[in-house]
């Protein structure tokens, strides 16, 4: 089995590349090749996927999906890291043909050369919501995929409604997919070792529930019934409705007097049907 990289070998390419792992950034390196391999396993990664990976920094987990993959596309923001990512690959003996290395940030990537079938990523904990909704929603050919988030993010996206949890994250998830919790990550394994636990979260894209224009009205009731959460949900869209919240709400068959955190997504679709229907959504948005 191939070579992956170590604690040692990371740290000195971090050094090599004067690299100061930045909290604000969400940089912690996984220094565990055998976490690298339970994630592509979790994953699903087969021989025929191209695996997208976000943010792979020194590369320990892109030699992991190398092992596997068809082919691998790397996003990293890092210039340094991002021209050092196919040296180090090759230099462990891979075909750095089926790298192919992409040096911007993931919420400004809008077409990559090859369509990727599955996302595995360790999503820095700032930024894991916005990248996660930003990918599914461009790159539709992905069916499955693995992220690494704080756990707190990931009890987030796999929450229920009715749940503490469960918010506008949880909802617009569940627009593109079904997500399940992976299992932990130890802390021990990543430098520096962060001050939160992570947790792997996996997602399998189901049929869309409706075209881009319900998406997008759908989405517009979520982020107001959720920015009024402890509201009901006619006065928490009172003004998305142009003051008729809960003729809309009842047109809709919902229940006025319920809050947002009541309603699974295809609830809020029948919600944001009725804003298309009305021509609300363009002009609140």
């Amino acid at each position: 089995m191939s070579n992956l990289l170590g604690a040692t070998e990371i740290r000195a390419l971090a050094d090599q590349l004067n690299i100061k792992p930045s909290k604000k950034l969400g940089q912690n390196f996984v220094v565990d090749a055998n976490t690298c391999r339970k994630i592509v396993k979790v994953a699903g990664v087969t021989s025929a996927d191209t695996v997208l990976e976000i943010g792979p920094g020194l590369g320990s987990l892109t030699l992991a999906l190398l092992e596997t993959a068809k082919s691998v596309i790397a996003i990293e923001i890092d210039k340094r890291m991002a021209d050092q990512l196919p040296i180090t690959a090759g230099n462990h003996s891979f075909d750095t043909n089926k790298l192919i290395v992409i040096n911007q940030d993931a919420l400004s990537v809008n077409k990559l050369p090859l369509e990727p079938t599955v996302l595995v990523a360790n999503l820095p904990y700032n930024l894991a919501v916005p990248i996660l909704l930003t990918v599914l929603e461009r790159f539709p050919a992905l069916s499955t995929g693995v992220v690494m988030v704080q756990s707190e993010v990931a009890d987030r996206l796999i929450a229920t409604p009715n749940n503490k949890n469960y918010g506008a994250p949880t909802v617009k998830a569940n627009w593109f997919s079904d997500l399940s919790n992976a299992g932990q990550i130890s802390r021990s394994v990543f430098w520096p070792i962060p001050n939160v636990d992570s947790s792997l979260v996996r997602f399998i894209r189901h049929k869309p529930l409706g075209d881009e224009g319900q998406r997008v009205a759908t989405f517009t009731v979520v982020e107001h019934a959720f920015a009024k959460r402890r509201k009901m949900l006619r006065a928490g869209l009172n003004q998305l409705f142009a003051g008729k919240a809960e003729e809309n709400l009842v047109s809709a068959g919902i229940d006025p007097t319920i809050r947002g955190e009541d309603l699974a997504v295809d609830e809020f679709l029948q919600i944001g049907m009725q804003l298309t229907k009305h021509n609300l959504t363009q002009q609140l948005r």
